[in-house]
């Protein structure tokens, strides 16, 4: 095998694929990438046996083969060789191993064959559609940080996409929840994705997802089953396991009669709950929330290093409570709004408040309360 590519697009590549690949591996050809050159092209692929991630980039092939090398190591060489750089990539005399030259540097890398290399079938991908990364982002980024990361709760540890008819029309579904906090988005849903399967998308694999969109014009192909589930985002191909478990049945936790509404200057409140939870200790982060006509009193009591208290005017003219919640999870959900306002949908100290943008928003969050 013999391939030449150029340093900044190798390392563009290198930086998708070899994220997937875990530091600490009992299987040695898990920490390797495999280099396949054919044609005009040369191919990338790294796996953790539950996500596999392939990119395509252009090379000039003087020789098509292919072979196996540290991911990581070779991501480092390339990272610091001279930027816009031609790289050279080819097979030594001993087929053990890779040889690496760009400009008056020369790498040796320790390789492994090709067929040593795991190849993760995805088997039949019963549905298919394709959607705006910019949509496929929104509605990662406005779930992922509510996914639970406790793993005796397996089943929460991924958002859960599915569809649902609405009044208007088949919605494309986001839910994650941590038992604390829920968070959920929708958007139309997309020719083909009416009738799919409902689908928990692992944390790792959500995570890679949304980098790849991050920077992508254009639309993304999603191909899916009820085992897994493919992404193809320009010339990058990222399939994954999904979990094997059924995501609980979120509806009954989002409150429908909650009667005290709450309106608030997002930025404000913000700023104002940040402020008083400097108080706070780590292990609670309680912040209590005390409503009266018109005003809204922030307060921390923390034995250990005293109190804060912060007055704000709302928007509110239902009768006086009193309720706590971890301040972090307000600061969370505060930061996903994307309105001036915030609406809070109240009931009682006990039971879930509901926040959103505004009344009818495509996304809503849940929140439990905590004892203060």
């Amino acid at each position: 095998m013999k391939v030449t590519v150029e340093q900044s697009a190798l390392l563009k590549s290198l930086a998708h694929v070899h994220r997937v690949v875990e530091r600490r591996n009992t299987i040695p050809i898990l920490s390797n990438v495999l280099l396949k050159a054919s044609g005009g092209s040369l191919q990338l692929k790294a796996t953790d046996l539950d996500i596999e991630i392939v990119e395509t980039l252009p090379a000039d092939s003087a020789m098509d083969g292919a072979i196996t090398v540290p991911a990581h190591t070779l991501y480092d060489i390339v990272r610091k060789l001279a930027e816009g750089s031609q790289v050279s990539i080819e097979t030594g005399l001993d087929s053990g191993q890779l040889v690496i030259k760009a400009g008056r540097s020369r790498f040796s890398l320790q390789a492994l064959p090709e067929q040593d290399f795991p190849d993760m079938a995805a088997g039949d991908l019963s549905h298919r559609f394709v959607i705006q990364a910019k949509e496929l982002q929104r509605l990662i980024e406005k779930t992922q940080f509510a996914i639970s990361t406790e793993e005796t709760r397996y089943y929460l540890n991924g958002i859960y996409i599915h569809t649902v008819d609405t009044d208007a029309g088949v919605m494309l579904r986001a839910v994650a929840t941590d038992g604390h906090r829920l968070a959920r988005s929708e958007l139309p849903a997309p020719a083909g994705a009416a009738g799919m399967p409902g689908i928990i998308v692992p944390r790792k694999t959500v995570a890679e997802a949304l980098k790849l969109v991050a920077d992508h014009e254009g639309t993304v192909s999603v191909e899916l089953s009820t085992a897994k589930i493919r992404f193809v985002i320009g010339g990058v191909v990222l399939t994954s396991k999904l979990i094997d478990g059924t995501f609980p049945d979120y509806t009954r936790v989002i409150p429908i009669a909650n009667d005290k509404r709450l309106v608030v200057e997002r930025a404000d409140f913000t700023r104002s709950v940040d402020r008083v939870s400097t108080i706070s200790s780590e292990r609670g982060r309680a912040v209590k929330l005390s409503l009266a006509d018109g005003k809204l009193t922030l307060s921390v009591n923390n034995p250990d290093a005293g109190n804060a208290v912060e007055e704000l005017e709302v928007d509110y003219d239902a009768g006086g409570i009193d309720i706590g919640f971890n301040a972090r999870y307000l600061l969370d959900i505060a930061s996903q709004l994307e309105g001036d306002t915030a609406l809070f949908k109240l009931a009682d100290p006990s039971s879930p408040t509901l926040i959103q943008d505004r009344e009818g928003a495509s996304t809503l969050y849940v929140l439990m309360p905590m004892r203060v």
